[in-house]
């Protein structure tokens, strides 16, 4: 789903964050109001849509000290307007796209938003 000045996002890129996040236990798929979410029980584990300004983007949830450190580091990382622990990142296929850097911030981000009993079933990326 996207809104008339968003542009859709690649379904390549739907279906690489997906093959990451589908595989986590009761992470799942859904529109949202415009691009795609994924979500373990009522909490949003990532996010990626298309900007008004023609910018994909993908949101997920850090630590307290990644977000500040992820926003210092700057392009093609961000911090969110809203909520505490909300990271961005800009997913520009001409800069590049770190998947696997990427895989790793979306599975952290799932173990931060999941019900312990579930994370705790996640081999964390560098643990």
């Amino acid at each position: 789903m996207a809104l008339a000045d968003r542009p859709l996002v690649p379904e390549e890129w739907v279906l690489r964050i997906d093959a990451v996040l589908s595989a986590l236990p009761r992470c799942t798929q859904e529109a949202a109001w415009t691009g795609t979410r994924w979500r373990v029980g009522g909490a949003t584990v990532a996010h990626v849509f298309g900007g008004e300004d023609q910018v994909f983007r993908v949101t997920f949830r850090g630590e307290p000290d990644e977000v500040a450190a992820f926003e210092h580091m700057g392009e093609p990382y961000f911090r969110s307007g809203w909520g505490g622990n909300v990271i961005g990142m800009v997913l520009d296929e001409d800069a590049g796209i770190d998947w696997d850097e990427l895989a790793e911030l979306l599975t952290d981000s799932y173990c931060i938003q999941a019900p312990a009993h579930l994370a705790d079933r996640v081999a964390r990326p560098g643990g």
